[in-house]
């Protein structure tokens, strides 16, 4: 077979990738060895494959590539999320470019067209993972909304209700005016930003005094049902019981005291108004005010907005402060910093709102998933630990979890109504069980299924994908299947940090509740991919590389490469392009490297020299060193430091310094023993280097030699680890050393490769001689000798070994030597009289400081020095 001689990247990864499909290698079923499992991050049904999802999923595949190797019975689930707010977004967006209306649709007709989209655009991002090389077992891939998933995340809804976990409370929740649905706290972004502070004037009823209060949404008035002061405010006792006019709605309402209110803060006066903060919905509850909302649910001002109605909250705010000026109710305009919440999905300005949601208990829950990893036993580590103390934080001070969501993609909550009170309902997994359970209660056996009306509202996406690691292989429906029991607890979850919470210990906390042990051993959290300016990689910045162009560009191995090469463990990567391209350019010396060895004329009659026979050992334990370190990088999720490790002893080691030892000389057949014990080291060094480059590999690897399908190397057997002989491995670098001296001196000298030279040691170091043979063949030294007195010639010196070349006009390039030292010449020259210029200055001798002076006549004097060494040296070569 004739074997090119440069490597098609795009012809070998769609080849392979094809073949393993073919072979079924992804593929996992129960048997007797040990289980590896990995579940994937589901991305988002809408996604397309971004820098995070290749560094992500690239870490993921490294890590069951190599499981894989090991020998271990490896299982990769893939999956996509539904992400409801995202997807009913797009969803909606396209039928409106249709000229269809969500509200002109059932929730049948929607879904209907929701699930169209799925189909047509939700594969998307899984097709582009396959180019990357990602070897998931896709026979199993999962959807959050796959029937038997849905069904698992009802049984759980109905399971934590009837153990009093979840219920049903009228609370103030994070409203996003665009999704027009309520997302939980952990949905919402805080951003600083540059506002106003509007200080406005109330009138006091039945007085010429007003009083004054600061505010950042002056259009919030309009809601307002109290002023508040605080008890020990001796600037506001005289308005104790009194009331005041609202600005332009002419409502009174009372002024009352709490000691919430902050008199350092402001004017120390506090509008209150309960449907739209938190904290002035707590002080209403607590002295009974009225509630008035005064927003729909796209954040336009609702009848109770005067003249405003219909229109944004942003255009009334402005709108409102020119209408509160001109009527003399603003006192002044200052600018004001302040944190605001936005939507992690739309990026729409959250709005609070009093709403009746699904809440979750989490506070106990909570207990268990902060013990298994912070304590004692660390069930579930955290890579690396710095993020155990944001875990900490998050657990201790966790919140009830809103899990009702305002949309119709996703799990429809299973509460069914039957009646007009607030506790006339019940939860169940079927309507016909529904329908059973509300005759009992109601004693009412003449209800029917009709008079039941479910709750319009789904699920939050993340009570479906908390369960994934469980669900995925239907522990929740079928909890003693044998598939639950051999794949689960699973291995190692690789995420990203701003997860931690919302997935991580979701996940965990449903583990412990639903399997009673950890849903997985290790949790690596990679950093964000950022570009070189250290800015996070977004669209909206146009700094976030195409990646399956990058592919096209640098091979999928070379990308694979580029991005490990720059993630060090949980920290921000900071993505170089050219760090791609290096990739590429290993790729392309393992391919010379292996190339090169087709070209040789293997003999059975030539007898294996002694350096090719010290340079198979020394590879052999520089292998097995760099094994046991790469393990330890393994171990600590370490990857950037793994891919290094390889890199540098395949690269520098292998193709820079053994291949170069035991190549033969030119023309010349290379002796059979040396030759196998080449191929040998080629195939350890491809599987060790397979999880980062499986494309490059799997085609050498199957290049080399004709293999069957048991013998692909994507199922070869990972080198075993041996003990070593680090003296030999230090003998070696000495040896290095030596070479790299007598190459500085040929270069130096000009003395061509071609040429055979002596050399001569002064062995101080008592380096054993064993490795002379090594020395020669690298550096054409014809003779080494061992002597106790110095020579004439060139040296350099190896620790405290002295090294001596005699200089010979016969082995010296003198053209090439006289055009050098001329050069040298002349420079030292021009060096010289500028020194001299300087010295010749009286102002500067004068004036310089004496060590400066000094410091110029010793330039003087060595320059002087030098130009004499050069002239005697070109006189000898003339």
């Amino acid at each position: 077979m004739s074997i090119p001689s440069k490597y098609n990247a795009i012809e070998a990864e769609s080849k392979w990738y094809e073949y393993w499909m073919k072979n079924n290698y992804f593929h996992s079923e129960v048997d007797e060895r040990e289980p590896y499992t990995i579940v994937i991050p589901p991305p988002n049904v809408t996604g397309v494959l971004h820098m995070g999802h290749m560094l992500n999923n690239t870490i993921q595949d490294v890590l069951i590539r190599k499981a894989r190797l090991q020998g271990k019975n490896a299982c990769w689930v893939p999956g996509t999320d539904h992400a409801s707010i995202a997807t009913e977004a797009k969803v909606v967006a396209k039928l409106k470019e249709e000229g269809i209306n969500k509200n002109d649709l059932t929730r049948e007709e929607f879904l209907a067209h929701a699930f169209e989209w799925k189909d047509k655009y939700g594969g998307i991002i899984l097709e582009q993972l396959k180019k990357l090389g990602a070897s998931c077992d896709w026979e199993r891939t999962k959807f959050t909304m796959d029937d038997d998933m849905s069904e698992a995340v009802i049984k759980v809804f109905v399971d934590l209700y009837n153990k009093g976990r979840i219920y049903r409370g009228y609370r103030m929740v994070n409203w996003d005016p665009e999704a027009k649905t309520t997302l939980s706290d952990e949905e919402v972004i805080y951003e600083e930003r540059q506002g106003n502070l509007y200080y406005l004037q109330y009138d006091i009823v039945d007085s010429d005094e007003k009083v004054t209060i600061a505010t950042t949404r002056p259009e919030t008035i309009l809601g307002d049902t109290a002023i508040c002061i605080n008890p020990t405010d001796e600037r506001y006792t005289h308005l104790k019981g009194k009331k005041v006019i609202v600005p332009l709605c002419n409502r009174e309402i009372p002024i009352i005291e709490d000691e919430y209110v902050d008199v350092e803060f402001g004017t120390g006066c506090l509008k209150v108004t309960p449907a739209h903060d938190e904290n002035d919905k707590n002080l209403g509850d607590k002295h009974n005010l009225e509630v008035i909302d005064i927003f729909n649910e796209d954040a336009t001002l609702n009848s109770f907005g005067l003249h405003y109605q219909g229109k944004d909250r942003f255009v009334v705010r402005k709108e409102i402060a020119n209408e509160l000026e001109k009527k003399g109710y603003l006192q002044k305009v200052e600018q004001h910093a302040n944190k605001v919440g936005t939507s992690e999905r739309t990026k729409a300005v959250i709005e609070p709102r009093l709403s009746d949601q699904w809440f979750l208990k989490m506070e106990d829950l909570a207990k268990t998933a902060l013990a298994a990893v912070l304590g004692e036993d660390r069930e579930v580590k955290l890579y690396p630990r710095k993020f155990e103390n944001t875990y900490r934080h998050w657990m201790e001070n966790i919140r009830d979890w809103n899990i009702s969501r305002q949309l119709w993609w996703g799990q429809q909550i299973p509460a069914y109504y039957f009646g007009d009170g607030k506790e006339d309902f019940v939860v169940a997994e079927s309507r016909e069980e529904a329908l059973k359970l509300a005759q009992e209660k109601t004693s009412n056996k003449e209800l029917k299924a009709s008079d039941l009306k479910q709750d319009p509202d789904v699920l939050d996406t993340w009570f479906s994908s908390w369960l994934w690691p469980i669900s995925v292989f239907d522990g929740i429906r079928n909890p003693e299947n044998e598939e639950i029991k051999y794949y689960y607890p699973t291995n190692d979850l690789v995420t990203g940090p701003d997860i931690l919470f919302f997935w991580v210990a979701r996940m965990i906390i449903a583990g412990y509740e639903y399997k009673d042990v950890r849903p997985f051993e290790n949790v690596y959290l990679t950093g964000l991919v950022r570009d070189k300016q250290r800015r996070k990689m977004s669209k909206s910045l146009g700094n976030s590389p195409d990646a399956l162009k990058l592919i096209e560009d640098y091979s999928a191995d070379g990308v694979r490469v580029g991005l490990l090469l720059s993630a060090a463990a949980g920290n921000d990567l900071l993505f170089d392009e050219s760090l791609c391209d290096q990739g590429k350019k290993f790729g392309n010396k393992i391919w010379s490297a292996f190339y090169l060895t087709t070209l040789w004329e293997v003999s059975e009659e030539v007898e294996q020299p002694e350096h090719s026979k010290i340079a198979i050992e020394w590879y052999k334990a520089k292998l097995q060193k760099t094994l046991v370190e790469i393990e330890d990088h393994y171990s600590k999720y370490r990857l950037s430091d793994v891919l290094m490790g390889i890199y540098k002893l395949i690269y520098d080691d292998f193709c820079g310094l053994f291949l170069e030892i035991v190549k033969p000389a030119y023309q010349a057949p290379i002796d059979a023993k040396t030759y196998q014990e080449i191929i040998a080291i080629f195939e350890d060094n491809l599987k060790i280097l397979h999880p980062f480059m499986p494309f490059l590999t799997e085609e050498i690897w199957q290049l080399i030699s004709e293999r069957s399908v048991e013998e692909a190397l994507i199922v070869a057997k990972y080198p075993a680890q041996t003990s070593f002989n680090e003296e030999l491995i230090a003998n070696i670098d000495f040896a290095s050393e030596v070479v790299s001296g007598i190459r500085t001196v040929r270069k130096e000298k000009n003395i061509a490769n071609k040429e055979a030279i002596e050399l001569f040691v002064i062995n101080n170091e008592k380096a054993s001689e064993g490795f002379d043979s090594v020395i020669q063949k690298l550096t054409n030294t014809s003779v080494i000798n061992y002597v106790s007195e110095k020579v004439d010639g060139a040296s350099f010196r190896v620790k405290s070994n002295e090294y001596f070349v005699p200089i010979s006009l016969d082995n010296i390039n003198v053209e090439e030597e006289i055009k050098k030292l001329t050069e040298e010449l002349n420079y030292t020259e021009g060096f010289l009289k500028s020194v001299q210029k300087k010295l010749s200055n009286e102002r500067f001798v004068n004036n310089a400081p004496e060590q400066v002076v000094a410091s110029e006549r010793k330039k003087e004097a060595d320059a002087l020095a030098k130009i004499e060494t050069i002239k005697a040296s070109l006189v000898s070569l003339k």
